[in-house]
């Protein structure tokens, strides 16, 4: 062989060799570079995976608002032999029940309005004319809804001075004051309304010396407070009857209860209230309808059936604080009435978050996403 053809095939193997080697070394960053992005992935995957919990948590198992959601009603007209029989109840229901129940309600409002007038303006007020009409007008509603209302325990008595207690129960709809009124008054704490409730409000529920008040207003909560130790002092007065959890809940959960009511230092008698949802769901979800709206549902139905259990007064114990005597009392009505408990404040159902916090909210994920970059 040739010189010059020697020094070209040795060119040649040294090109080759060159060439495997820069493979080799385009592989291996190129596996290095693999385990570098996995490596730089997974810390930016960790650091979302407990904002991305708690948004799928949030999205499963909604306990908050739950604990506002009407009940869905169960279709049974679903083939060819029940659907006659809905609509001819449904015809009953709309057509006959409703307009004699509405005129009976209409009439005894009427009725009302000019006897209370009478015993307000005419008669003293020692003589509780006007606590008898509340409670006659409040046994009007319930016949107008054809109630069905089963009461368990020692009722409140009629008579006497049987002032100096409090009565707490669960909420589910404004009726339940009307429920609880019929068979003996109260003199309630109520969040200001307006139309032909807040009428009443100003007119027949001051009469029984009934406390109203502005949830959004803090000066409203002072005057609450002092109001509430003037009445339970007074042994005259209606024995006081309080919502704790200061909004209506759907009767299968119990939000937490503000604990206003025990710090009076009396005797808290606790009141469950339990709808059967067979006929008609009794939750009133202030934000889709009007009370009046509601109240027409209710009449349009064949019966509102409920079961009301008045339980042994409690006394605040000298090892507990005011919050632990109030999560007893709940427990006690959510055992009897068959509710769950949730660890919830019932007014956060009126709180939006500030844009400002959800500004907060969304830098500081982005700062967290950002860092692992």
């Amino acid at each position: 062989m040739r010189v010059r053809d020697y020094e070209r095939v040795t060119a040649g193997i040294e090109l080759e060799r060159r060439e495997r080697e820069a493979a080799e070394l385009r592989s291996t960053s190129s596996r290095s570079g693999s385990k570098t992005a996995k490596a730089a992935t997974l810390p930016r995957l960790l650091d979302c995976s407990g904002v991305v919990q708690d948004a799928c948590a949030a999205i499963i198992d909604d306990s908050f608002n739950r604990c506002f959601q009407e009940n869905d009603e169960v279709a049974w007209n679903f083939n060819f032999y029940l659907l006659p029989l809905w609509w001819c109840g449904w015809v009953v229901r709309n057509a006959v029940l409703f307009p004699l129940r509405l005129g009976f309600i209409l009439s005894a409002s009427a009725v009302f309005t000019v006897t209370f007038m009478f015993a307000h303006y005419c008669t003293p007020r020692r003589w509780g004319f006007e606590r008898k009409l509340v409670e006659l007008y409040a046994a009007a509603f319930v016949v107008s809804w054809t109630g069905v209302i089963k009461y368990h325990g020692p009722r409140p008595t009629r008579t006497g001075k049987v002032g100096g207690m409090v009565y707490v129960s669960n909420h589910t709809s404004m009726i339940d004051y009307l429920v609880l009124t019929q068979v003996s008054p109260f003199a309630v704490i109520q969040q200001k309304h307006k139309g032909w409730v807040g009428l009443l409000q100003r007119t027949a529920m001051n009469a029984i010396d009934c406390i109203e008040f502005n949830r959004t207003d803090i000066k409203d909560r002072h005057t609450v407070t002092e109001r509430l130790k003037q009445h339970v002092s007074d042994d005259t007065r209606l024995p006081l009857l309080i919502f704790p959890e200061g909004t209506c809940v759907n009767n299968k959960y119990c939000v937490m209860f503000k604990r206003g009511a025990f710090d009076l230092g009396v005797d808290v008698v606790p009141v469950a209230i339990k709808y059967n949802n067979i006929f008609v769901d009794a939750f009133w979800n202030s934000r889709r309808q009007s009370f009046s709206r509601h109240l027409c549902k209710l009449m349009s139905s064949w019966a509102v059936v409920a079961d009301v259990w008045y339980m042994e007064p409690q006394r605040k114990r000298d090892d507990e604080t005011s919050i632990e005597f109030a999560e007893r009392v709940r427990t006690m009505i959510c055992e009897r009435a068959g509710l769950k408990a949730v660890p919830w404040d019932g007014m956060l159902k009126y709180y939006r978050p500030s844009p400002k916090e959800r500004d907060n909210r969304r830098k500081a994920f982005a700062e967290k996403i950002l860092s692992g970059l």
